[in-house]
């Protein structure tokens, strides 16, 4: 099978599947495992992916939109060429990636015409779903289910882990800088897996902006900060920027000490496997124990940076 994924979450779950070789185009964020990253690229994005800070994105994306423009070039001679016979594509964040109206343009053109397969998930339980899906899909059912049931137990284990406990913190995740941004989707859920509640956003649903009073007010026990595809070191860089600025970020000594920064890409921006890890990881800075190792590239404190302190 000639498989097409627009989506990095379903590029790691056809990995998993040992079905990286199938590939024949992948997006431009694919880029895990490391062994895909000579596939084709099917996608350009019109904003450059690194070098701007959270306002400039903001801006260029209202731009963008305002005018009627799309966010991605979807390469449809490239498409064509590779001829594939499975397209995983979304429709859950127009932002994020290419759109289902575009794909359905591009196929006119294509005189083979693929099977798409749209994925939605905006919980943890509707991304192991998919995984199942994904398989089903591409012929892979038993290992999809296999792999479903692998990660399913893991969450089983961290339930474990977290039963009972006398204290859950209260806890706000940022998922975006500037503006301010509280992260929607799965996220609040995989709090609420980990042991935490979170106090500005529900499961399943959008994420929406707040402002800092706002935070501040929910009194938050931990602030998990988790820019949308970001890592830790992207983030630290920006921090540092805004935390130079009078009235942003001021923290209590306190909460500033419960304050992490995380690698968003990798475990809480893509609905994928690695969600798990991202239930895991939130686990341990929520409830540490003695057995968990985190690597700084996964988590770090804010304690590093300058922090601007409320009194």
């Amino acid at each position: 099978m000639r498989i097409c994924s627009l989506l990095p979450s379903a590029t790691e779950v056809i990995a998993l599947l040992g079905l990286s070789d199938e590939l024949v185009g992948i997006s431009h964020e694919c880029d895990y495992p490391p062994s895909i990253r000579s596939v084709p690229i099917m996608v350009e994005p019109m904003i450059p992916p690194h070098g701007l800070a959270s306002t400039d994105i903001d801006r260029q994306v209202g731009q963008l939109v305002a005018s009627g423009q799309r966010l991605y070039r979807l390469k449809d001679h490239l498409l064509r060429l590779a001829q594939p016979d499975l397209i995983l594509s979304q429709d859950l964040c127009h932002v994020c990636a290419v759109t289902p109206d575009q794909l359905h343009d591009a196929l006119h053109s294509m005189p083979h015409q693929p099977t798409v397969l749209t994925l939605n998930p905006s919980t943890v339980h509707d991304v192991i779903d998919d995984v199942v899906r994904i398989g089903d899909a591409t012929g892979r059912s038993a290992e999809g289910h296999r792999l479903a049931a692998h990660l399913r137990d893991r969450l089983e284990a961290i339930r474990t882990r977290v039963q009972g406990l006398s204290q859950r913190p209260r806890v706000v995740c940022i998922e975006w800088l500037s503006p301010l941004y509280v992260a929607g989707h799965w996220v609040p859920e995989m709090v609420q897996l980990a042991g935490g509640q979170d106090v500005l956003a529900q499961p399943g649903g959008p994420s929406r902006v707040v402002t800092w009073d706002e935070i501040l007010a929910a009194a938050p026990d931990v602030l998990i900060v988790m820019p949308c595809g970001f890592s830790v070191e992207r983030t630290q860089t920006e921090l540092f920027q805004l935390m130079q600025q009078p009235g942003r970020w001021h923290l209590s000594a306190d909460l500033a000490q419960h304050t992490f920064l995380v690698d968003a890409s990798s475990y809480f921006s893509r609905p994928g496997p690695r969600l798990i890890d991202g239930v895991e990881l939130l686990a341990a800075l929520l409830h540490p124990s003695d057995h968990d190792h985190l690597h700084e590239s996964m988590a770090c404190r804010l304690e590093p940076l300058p922090i601007q302190q409320h009194p």
